[in-house]
């Protein structure tokens, strides 16, 4: 899972990255210019004494050093004590030059004298090494500045984002009302005021449009429930006319049954568009709810050989909400109806997770991540008759409203096998069990 940092810890750290980056090369650039100063403040040093040294030895002979013959040369120190240069020092062209003797970096400077050489020596160490130590402690004190801004940028970083911290906390505590806006008197930046109006109208536009879908889903609901309240009526009067035969009897019954059925999904969907329906779980006896979630499946599993098994005991209960539970096993006894040609369906709980099994067609491994899509629909080798491509989706959209967790493992040929996560009674809110496989 991808982390995620805080706009104020990332303001922070561009504002730091960018006054460091600007601090090193500042301090980069000072050094290298004082480098370069310090180069032309010793060539310049040694320019003015080689000609003074130079115009006293021609005016004076006797003042002249001794004859280096190895150097073709006199050797002059400008220090006290005398310096043997190297032999290779014959080789270097007039001028001033840069050598290490005895691991100290000596200035040589060589000039023609007569029909030989004049060479001086020149030793800057100690002016060099207060001059490195000057540079040390300019970085040093860029290191401290350093330090600062990562301080100072926290601080200011945190005044930057305040109020956007602040609308943030005002947004978590907005319901779906349109009569809470967010003030926008209380900030003071241009672009946030702006973001404040934007999303006042978002909001106000969000909120219409759900009381717009319960208003729709309550007269929707409405409407249907005076059908079906006549159909069940129909039936149980055509239960009372003894003129009526067997067949015509369990064919009413049927009716019945399926206008039950859809009075739970009325139901349940209408608890689906309510606020706080995932408050409405009660105490529920599994396999009670399977037995009744089975019953309008009875004729379409027996005739296509499919045999049920139920092995939960009778008085074991979970917490849902009947009619929610009811669509979610409907759903999923039909989805594997559909796929199946003989075999069997079995039922089984192992505390807190409700198995589905069957010996279905199963589902090809590229069709399981997507089995919970909407309108989505495989297409198997031993598929039999094609679904509308939502009955999974509602299951899924029903498991997420009530914190149930679905869990879906399948192999072509072999079945397929759905866990659905279902507290006990007193188990408090739905929470991760162990995994059913």
């Amino acid at each position: 899972m991808r982390a995620h940092r805080s706009l104020r810890f990332k303001v922070a750290v561009v504002f730091s990255v960018l006054t460091i980056a600007l601090l090193v090369a500042q301090a980069l650039g000072v050094r290298t210019l004082a480098e370069a100063q310090e180069e032309r403040l010793i060539t310049a040093l040694v320019e003015d004494d080689m000609a003074s040294v130079t115009k006293a030895y021609r005016a004076d002979s006797a003042l002249l050093p001794p004859f280096d013959s190895r150097l073709r040369g006199y050797v002059s120190s400008a220090d006290r004590s005398p310096v043997a240069l190297p032999e290779s020092v014959a080789a270097l062209p007039d001028g001033v030059h840069e050598i290490i003797l005895s691991g100290r970096e000596i200035h040589v400077a060589a000039v023609p004298f007569g029909d030989a050489r004049l060479y001086r020596v020149y030793n800057f160490s100690a002016y060099e090494q207060r001059f490195k130590r000057v540079i040390d402690a300019l970085m040093a004190v860029t290191g401290l500045f350093a330090l600062l801004t990562i301080w100072l940028a926290f601080g200011l970083s945190g005044l930057l984002v305040r109020q956007i911290a602040g609308l943030a906390n005002q947004v978590k505590t907005l319901g779906s009302t349109p009569s809470a806006p967010i003030q926008p008197g209380k900030y003071d930046e241009t672009e946030l005021i702006a973001l404040v109006d934007a999303f006042n109208d978002y909001h106000h536009r969000m909120a219409a449009m759900i009381e717009r879908e319960k208003e729709f889903t309550g007269n929707v609901s409405h409407e249907l429930r005076t059908p079906l309240t006549a159909i069940k009526t129909s039936c149980e009067l055509l239960e009372q006319d003894a003129s009526l035969g067997e067949k015509a009897r369990a064919r009413i019954a049927q009716i019945d049954r399926a206008a039950e059925n859809m009075r739970q999904v009325v139901n349940a969907l209408l608890t689906l568009a309510r606020e706080h329906s995932v408050r409405d779980a009660v105490s529920v006896p599994l396999a009670t709810a399977i037995d009744e979630a089975l019953t309008p499946f009875a004729d379409r599993l027996a005739a296509k050989g499919i045999a049920t098994r139920v092995d939960i005991e009778p008085d074991l209960c979970v917490m849902a909400n009947p009619s929610a539970l009811a669509i979610v096993l409907s759903n999923l006894i039909d989805n594997a109806e559909r796929h199946m040609v003989g075999g069997h369906l079995s039922f089984t709980y192992a505390h807190p997770w409700l198995r589905i099994e069957d010996t279905g067609s199963g589902i090809a491994p590229y069709a399981a991540p997507h089995v919970f899509d909407r309108f989505y629909q495989a297409h198997p080798v031993r598929h039999t008759k094609k679904g509308t491509g939502i009955g999974l989706s509602i299951v899924k959209k029903i498991a997420e409203r009530y914190g149930w967790q679905i869990q879906l493992e399948s192999e072509p040929s072999r079945g397929t096998s759905v866990s659905l996560l279902l507290p006990p009674p007193g188990a408090g809110e739905a929470s991760p069990g162990r995994n059913p496989s």
